[in-house]
């Protein structure tokens, strides 16, 4: 086991470990560190927590220094010089007439490097671009082409649901999401209802996927033939939240419901075994 802290760049970002190097961090503090990109300002979201050392990739890099008031000051300074240079980025990309939508500006912690994420539908030769940015703003210049799923999470918004877009606000990573999930909730399959600002399906079609599919491991299948003290019937609909059963009787096709206990309590079907 390995102590660490977790630390984040963005604010739904991914969570990074870091050795804290003997230095007494509290939760949300701001720290410097040393990244592939350089060095980097982070807040702490992880503070002592023991992992094991195949969870981490090795040799771990050592928390530099807890955050100042000077190196918080140089972020915000470093945000604004970020705004500005979208401005001028976006006018460079109408110029050189690119099929490219820019999305947002970052400048690294000790301004090594600006990197301009952008979306756009195929490839785009962007080298004149390049020339012309790194000719202006003099130091290292990096365009990242980034999804629609990506823009969103940057961006922002409200969802369907009238709250903050989960993966702008606490999603660090991006789940799949399938179809499949949605007809297991027995939700409406037209893609506007279940269909983020992104225009992928989402996310939070993933959150209750468990909990569904755990029950339907104990309920019969839609169609399954049940014998039950009223006569024989097919199965015809499922309540998975509830655990509730249509049975569509052969004698009469009245549909009748049955709860899982009660099914199970007449022994029509065994009880659950759970692991």
């Amino acid at each position: 086991m390995i102590e660490v802290i977790g630390v984040r760049f963005k604010k739904a970002g991914k969570i990074y470990y870091f050795d804290p190097n003997d230095f007494h961090i509290r939760l949300d503090d701001h720290v410097i560190v040393e990244t592939v990109r350089g060095i980097e300002f982070g807040k702490v979201v992880i503070v002592n927590k023991l992992v094991d050392i195949e969870d981490v990739v090795l040799p771990l890099k050592k928390v530099m220094r807890i955050a100042s008031h000077e190196d918080e000051m140089n972020v915000q300074e470093n945000e604004g010089l970020a705004k500005k240079a979208l401005d001028i980025c976006t006018e460079k990309i109408h110029y050189h007439q690119l099929e490219m939508s820019l999305v947002d500006v970052e400048y690294t912690f000790d301004r090594n490097k600006v990197i301009f994420y952008f979306t756009a539908e195929g490839r785009i030769d962007f080298r004149d671009l390049v020339k012309d940015l790194a000719a202006l703003f003099k130091t290292r210049i990096e365009l990242r082409q980034i999804g629609v799923r990506d823009e969103a999470k940057l961006l922002g918004g409200i969802g369907p649901c009238g709250r903050m877009l989960c993966c702008s606000t606490f999603l660090g990573d991006f789940d799949p999401v399938s179809i499949k999930m949605a007809k297991d909730q027995s939700l409406s399959l037209n893609p506007a209802k279940i269909s983020g600002l992104c225009g992928r399906l989402m996310c939070c079609l993933k959150y209750e996927n468990d909990s569904y599919e755990e029950a339907k491991k104990q309920l019969p299948d839609v169609g399954e033939e049940i014998h039950t003290s009223f006569g024989s019937g097919k199965v015809v609909g499922l309540n998975i939240l509830e655990t509730l059963i249509q049975i569509q009787m052969y004698e009469n096709d009245h549909v009748i419901e049955y709860t899982l206990d009660e099914l199970i309590e007449e022994k029509i079907i065994s009880v659950p075994v759970t692991e």
